[in-house]
Order: structure tokens, then C-alpha cells, then sequence
């Protein structure tokens, strides 16, 4: 147990840091803005390309493993989606967004460092294709059911460029698509630049977990709603439950495999959840609420989860 204790308390203890320092220190919202450039557009692209790049080409292809993960979260999506509904009685919109919390994980911000420190280097492929497809499934879903639902109404093509843009323009999945072709073509990149590499990806996760912590400190919280407990419930345990359950229906796959997609769909509510609800000013103090107590009720089911994994507790089949 102390060995699983050692595991989470880096992570968790990071944001508990962020959201100490964001509580305490009298800073306004805007001093996170270089911190947040500097995550979205140079460490965490840089973890993202150097995890690829140097994963073999047959390990990134793995087409079973992208449609049994990405499945597990539409699932769960729409499962929210339908209970969030139930629950509040809101408009779809709101529905769209509770879909979101109890489904899009944070895999940007926390899942490299938790499934790397927990599993190792050969995490890293199926870690990133997790996130790869989670981010473009969520990205799609996002614009294409305001546009059907939302009061403001494009067509058909501009929702299509719209999501286009939104895929393959993002900075990691850019970063992972370049990492791809640097495996694939087999570069040998040169000891500067790899260094440098190395030294980005370094700060990339405790930099990410502080800021996650200091976000979630300032986001404003809204009234307690009796739909919050629920998608809370299903991001944490409902969610790892129904990718573990894909990943050994389709079968085929490393115990390491398995392992990272029940972890990846462990963790909370990405915080990126609050800026699409202010994006599209629906269900935004809510929103807010969800990341901060799933984030909160993610350390006892997270700890749980190593606990399992690094216990070999998990079935590995039925």
C-alpha cells in the first residue's frame, strides 16, 4: 500500500498545491495565461511527439484497441448525456455538456504522467491512442450537437471545417500525428533537440497537475444539483468499468494494455470541460462544480485503481 501511496501522492499532491496556491496567493485568472500557453503549446506537445516517436509503428496501429476505447467513451457519453437529462430536466445543450463530465477524462493533463510513472514506457502507445481519439471523439461530439441543438445555426460544412479544425489543429494531437510520421519514417533526431525534448516532457506533468489545481481553485462553483453526484459516479467507476469491459470483449491485449485503459478512464473530468461550457455559456458554474469535486473524489478511486493495476487485480478476461 505504501508503494501505491508513493504512486498517487505526487500527482495528487501537485494539484493540491495548485489549488492551495490559487486559494491563498491573490493572483487574478489572466497570470495563468503563459502557464497554460506554455502547457498546451510546447510541453505537453513535446511529451506527446517524444512518446510516439519512439513507440514502434505496429504498436500505433492498433485499430481493435482505438474502437474499443473510443466505444467505451461514446457509450459513457451518452449515457450521461440521457441520466444528466433525467435528472435536471434541461435543454440538450446542457445535456451535450453533462455528456462531457461523465465521460471526457483527463487525459491531457494527468493521464501520461499517471500511466507512465504506474506502468512504465510501455504505456506510452496505448496512452497516447487513448488520448488521441478521446480528444477527437469529444471534439466532434461538442460542435456537431450545438449546431444541431444550439440557437445559433451553421451548415453542414461550416460545422464540418469547424470540427476539422478543431481535431487536427489541436496542438497534442498535432504533436502526436508529427510523433507518428517520426516512427513511421524512422528519424533518427538529432541529440540537441532530443535533449531538449527530454527536458520539456520533464515539466510537463507537474506543471500541468499545479495548474489543473490552480484552474480548479478559481473556476466558480454552482449550486449543488442532484444530477452532479451521478455523472461524477459514472465518469469514475462507471466509465473504467465499461472500458475494461470493451477491451476484453474485443481480447488480444497486453495485461499492460488493459491496465491503461481502465486508468485512463479513471481520472475526472478534464478541466477543458469548463471552457467548452464558457464557450458555449451553457451549464458553466455546473460545470465548474463537477471538476472540482470529481476531481476531489478522484483521489480515493484513482489510488483505488493503481492499487488494483499495480496488484495485478484487474481480470484480464472473462
Amino acid at each position: 500500500m505504501l508503494h501505491v501511496l508513493s504512486l498517487a501522492a505526487p500527482f495528487f499532491g501537485v494539484i493540491l498545491i495548485g489549488f492551495a496556491s490559487g486559494k491563498i496567493a491573490r493572483l487574478p485568472q489572466a497570470g495563468l495565461a503563459w502557464l497554460d500557453f506554455f502547457l498546451v503549446y510546447v510541453a505537453l506537445p513535446a511529451l506527446f511527439f517524444d512518446l510516439v516517436h519512439k513507440t514502434p509503428v505496429q504498436e500505433l496501429t492498433r485499430v481493435s484497441y482505438v474502437a474499443a476505447t473510443t466505444t467505451a467513451t461514446f457509450i459513457t457519453f451518452v449515457i450521461s448525456l440521457f441520466v444528466g437529462r433525467m435528472l435536471s430536466r434541461g435543454t440538450m445543450r446542457e445535456a451535450t455538456i453533462q455528456g462531457v463530465i461523465g465521460s471526457y477524462a483527463n487525459v491531457g493533463y494527468m493521464g501520461p504522467g499517471l500511466t507512465l510513472g504506474t506502468l512504465g514506457a510501455q504505456a506510452a502507445a496505448p496512452t497516447a491512442l487513448i488520448f488521441c481519439f478521446d480528444v477527437t471523439l469529444i471534439f466532434t461530439l461538442l460542435p456537431v450537437m450545438m449546431a444541431i441543438f444550439g440557437e445559433e445555426r451553421r451548415s453542414f460544412g461550416a460545422t464540418l471545417l469547424l470540427v476539422l479544425r478543431r481535431v487536427f489543429l489541436h496542438p497534442f494531437i498535432f504533436a502526436t500525428l508529427l510523433g507518428g510520421v517520426a516512427a513511421l519514417l524512422s528519424l533518427d533526431i538529432p541529440t540537441p533537440i532530443q535533449s531538449t525534448l527530454t527536458f520539456l516532457r520533464g515539466s510537463a506533468a507537474p506543471t500541468a497537475l499545479f495548474a489543473l489545481g490552480v484552474t480548479v481553485a478559481l473556476q466558480p462553483a454552482g449550486h449543488g444539483v442532484r444530477e452532479m453526484p451521478v455523472l461524477i459516479f459514472i465518469k469514475l467507476l462507471v466509465h473504467p468499468l465499461i472500458a475494461w469491459t470493451m477491451v476484453t470483449l474485443v481480447g488480444g491485449f497486453e495485461p499492460v494494455w488493459i491496465y491503461t485503459a481502465v486508468l485512463m478512464a479513471s481520472l475526472p473530468t478534464a478541466a477543458t470541460t469548463y471552457v467548452a461550457a464558457l464557450q458555449y455559456d451553457t451549464y458553466v458554474a455546473r460545470a465548474a462544480t463537477s471538476i472540482l469535486f470529481g476531481t476531489t473524489a478522484s483521489m480515493i478511486t484513482v489510488t483505488a485503481a493503481i492499487y488494483l493495476v499495480t496488484h495485478h487485480l484487474i481480470p484480464l478476461g472473462f
